[in-house]
């Protein structure tokens, strides 16, 4: 009894431990340890393994009934079933590819990546690009004069190159640039005033007219004479220098007075503009004149003596004619001082650098020998200059290529759209064919730039995602007889379209061995026949 108690006694004590558990325990220990061995492990999984395979083989596998059961299985079908399989096979394969292909970017298939760095103004966050307008119309720094020109065109051609929604926004700046509240003060204004609002052009010159009836010393009834009436150059910039001469005495009259009232400084800001207005247009009938100097002379005074009018972009006028004259350094002094990060960009600012930098490089460049020796600096730097500028406005290489046929510019562009490709290649396109090998080297190297943008909408390598709204708002500023170019393509690659038509052979086979399979096993055989001549006897005997 004592010792029974001392075994099990209170408190919790054990006693000794017997020996042959104590043995066992021990030889478990050690068995455990090895177990925990790479090699113990995979000897286990072994034996595991060849547990597993020996309980699967203790049942008799029938082969051959299995077979025997599929063989009986397809031969109850019908040929209806294989015919809808076929049919059913082939509409699905055509969906997944077209899927798979263009439904990606839509479902988010475009890998995410850190945010380009902004290259149209410094400072500007996400939620500023999201809130700025993103197809906000331009006025063309450049536009053509429209009886001069525009009319020109209409009578020899009788096309109409200027679509009403143009010339409605010109009908609109003119009201802003050339109005003001104190209109009502003197008679000519007021009639100026009717006259920007004609739609009728005979009305406005008539209204032009009765203008100078009432002040010979109205300006902006030249500015409008010069603009629609005057049927060439010459007889426009006549109109324009009387123009400026009155211009100028109103503009004097309003810098005396300007601080007497708030009517007052707008009545400056008018005057301003009309003077600006016509000061830069007479600059421009002497470029399309040939006095190139002249020009680049007045638009400099201009552009000193209003600093602060940089919206209008003359800057672009004066690369135009820097070009002409094949003043390249000045024209790089130019860049050097708008093709800024805090600047808007244009494709005037961008091609222009491209230009210069491809002239660099383009007398000496070979397509086959960069491919052997590769680029130098200077290339590699002219070749990302050009890819630059594509991806501002990628329609532009087309028209300097001559891939597509230009008409005449429209009177408001929209930047990265294809009437800014127009405007620019229009003006631009001389000065490319000026430079040896320029265009040989663009040719070779625009199309590699959409290698690093393959999704342009969502997200772009140098400047912002590019806007889809471009291609709506261009069919309202070019004319209808002109194939506006559209950014992205939306093509289907060749391997869409032969897949598709791959599933579509496949199912018209199907139906035609549905309804007539004697007809159907016939051509076989002469197709078979005409493919395998000495092999066709043996096959058709075989079946």
């Amino acid at each position: 009894m004592a010792e029974g108690s001392g075994g099990s006694g209170g408190g919790g004590g054990r006693g000794p431990p017997c020996p042959g558990a104590a043995s066992a325990f021990r030889r478990w220990e050690q068995l455990r340890r090895r177990a925990a061995t790479p090699w113990a492990r995979g000897l286990l999984a072994v034996v595991a393994g060849l547990g597993l395979l020996y309980a699967v083989l203790r049942v008799p596998v029938r082969l051959r009934d299995g077979l025997a059961a599929v063989t009986v299985f397809l031969s109850t079908l019908t040929p209806k079933f294989y015919f809808a399989l076929t049919v059913t096979s082939s509409f699905i394969s055509g969906l997944i590819f077209v899927s798979v292909s263009h439904l990606r970017p839509l479902i988010g298939g475009a890998e995410s990546s850190p945010p380009a760095p902004a290259a149209f103004s410094a400072g500007e966050n996400e939620t500023s690009r999201q809130n700025m307008p993103e197809c906000k119309v331009w006025r063309n720094p450049l536009n053509l004069f429209r009886g001069a020109e525009y009319s020109r065109y209409m009578w020899v051609t009788g096309k109409e190159p200027l679509t009403y929604y143009d010339m409605n926004l010109s009908a609109q700046d003119h009201q802003t640039f050339f109005t003001c509240d104190t209109d009502a003060l003197r008679p000519s204004d007021t009639v100026m005033q009717k006259a920007w609002r004609e739609r009728n052009p005979q009305a406005r010159i008539k209204a032009a007219y009765q203008a100078l009836e009432l002040n010979n010393d109205c300006a902006t009834a030249y500015v409008l004479l010069a603009e629609e009436e005057a049927t060439t150059i010459v007889d426009a910039e006549k109109y324009f220098k009387q123009a400026l001469k009155a211009g100028e005495i109103i503009y004097r009259k309003s810098q005396n007075c300007h601080s007497q009232s708030p009517q007052h400084e707008a009545q400056l800001r008018r005057d301003t503009n009309v003077l600006v207005y016509v000061k830069r247009r007479l600059a421009m009938c002497a470029r399309k004149l040939g006095r190139i100097r002249e020009a680049v002379k007045m638009m400099r005074d201009l552009m000193k003596e209003f600093p602060l009018l940089s919206m209008l972009n003359i800057h672009e006028n004066l690369l135009e004619a820097l070009l002409e004259l094949q003043a390249y350094a000045d024209v790089q002094a130019v860049l050097a001082k708008y093709d800024d990060i805090s600047l808007p960009k244009s494709a005037a600012i961008c091609y222009t650098a491209a230009l210069l930098k491809a002239r660099a490089v383009s007398e000496r460049f070979s397509p086959e020998t960069a491919s052997k020796r590769g680029l130098s600096t200077a290339e590699i730097n002219a070749v990302e200059a050009i890819h630059r500028a594509v991806e501002f406005n990628p329609h532009v290489p087309k028209y300097l290529l001559e891939m597509k046929s230009l008409v005449l510019p429209p009177e408001h562009i929209l930047k990265r759209g294809d009437s800014e490709a127009v405007a620019y290649a229009f003006f631009h396109l001389q000065h490319w064919k000026r430079i040896e090998g320029a265009l040989n080297l663009l040719h070779c190297t625009w199309e590699g730039t959409f290698r690093m943008i393959p999704y342009p909408l969502e997200k772009g390598h140098l400047f912002y995602p590019y806007p889809s709204c471009t291609e709506t708002a261009d069919r309202e500023l070019l004319p209808t007889f002109h194939e506006v170019s559209v950014y992205p393509q939306k093509e289907l690659p060749f391997f869409i379209h032969f897949t598709a038509g791959l599933c579509s052979f496949s199912a018209m086979l199907a139906l035609l061995t549905h309804q007539f399979p004697e007809l159907m096993v016939i051509f076989a055989k002469a197709v078979l026949r005409v493919l395998w001549p000495v092999s066709a006897p043996s096959v058709l005997a075989s079946s």
